[in-house]
């Protein structure tokens, strides 16, 4: 059983990501080739890359508020019914629209097949900081509901490096301490101050995703996950950016055996409550 928590799908709306021209080749710069399925855009071997790296379940993001490209909420629950299963999505909520915001979090998680909510204050239009108070609304609404949240705190969250600060997330896990939040992109490069803020606060869980890939800060991510953050930290290949095989091959060699259930599945069934068990045929 694998789950990879950031890999979204050669599908409707997130197809805009592999056809926008600016994208980089994060897999080049990371010593990585790029999957083959994105270079032919072939859905069918997408699911072929997965069946061959044996992961049984992505998680995609939404993404609302974007200055680049969005997929709808809509899109992200055709997409779950598309693949029957193969796929969890997690609504993509634009924090600048608050009556919006609360709608679409009740119609497609409080009420809908999607499991959590995904913000990316940093790279709307007009940058926000995640922990600008004119968000503290709909995180008071998600921690009512018991919904998760993920934050693109790391890599190119916002304008600069200030907007993947650890002060961030710190704040949010102190003022929400009922909200469990999910930093995708692992707060990198801010990689020793967010496994502090981790050390102290229970209910931040991570992802570097690409960032764990050949990059600075990897080491440090695995004695985390291997000792205090063994269940709070999760797999995600960044496909389509990233080789879904090869980034699970690397994900693996950084970990005990004894704690890789938990960092390839476990820890992500229990955040997003997933109603799954080991050995399952999903």
């Amino acid at each position: 059983m694998i789950i990879d928590v950031r890999l979204r799908p050669l599908y409707g709306g997130f197809l805009r990501q592999v056809q926008n021209p600016t994208s980089a080749d994060f897999s080049a710069q990371l010593g990585m080739v790029k999957p083959r399925s994105v270079r032919e855009q072939s859905l069918e071997l997408m699911l072929q890359e997965m069946d061959e790296a044996g992961v049984t379940m992505g998680i995609a993001p939404g993404r609302n508020g974007h200055f680049r490209y969005n997929v709808t909420n809509d899109e992200v629950v055709e997409m779950v019914r598309h693949f029957g299963g193969r796929f969890a999505g997690i609504a993509g909520i634009n924090g600048a629209d608050r009556a919006k915001a609360f709608e679409e979090i009740d119609r497609y998680v409080v009420n809908g097949p999607l499991v959590g909510i995904n913000m990316e204050p940093g790279a709307m239009p007009t940058p926000w900081y995640a922990d600008d108070r004119r968000l503290y609304p709909i995180y008071e609404k998600c921690e009512a509901h018991g919904i998760p949240v993920v934050l693109m705190l790391g890599g190119r969250a916002g304008p600069d490096l200030s907007y993947s600060s650890p002060i961030i997330i710190s704040r949010l896990a102190r003022d929400f301490p009922g909200i469990n939040f999910l930093v995708s992109h692992g707060g990198w490069p801010w990689v020793q101050p967010l496994l502090g803020a981790c050390f102290w606060q229970h209910n931040i869980y991570i992802a570097p995703d690409l960032y764990l890939m050949n990059s600075p800060g990897a080491q440090d991510y695995a004695a985390a996950a291997n000792t205090f953050m063994q269940d709070r930290f999760l797999f995600g290949s960044a496909y389509p950016l990233m080789p879904i095989g090869d980034s699970l091959t690397r994900f693996k060699s950084l970990f005990k055996p004894e704690v890789l259930p938990k960092l390839l599945w476990k820890n992500a069934a229990k955040l997003f409550n997933l109603n799954i068990s080991e050995g399952e045929n999903i």
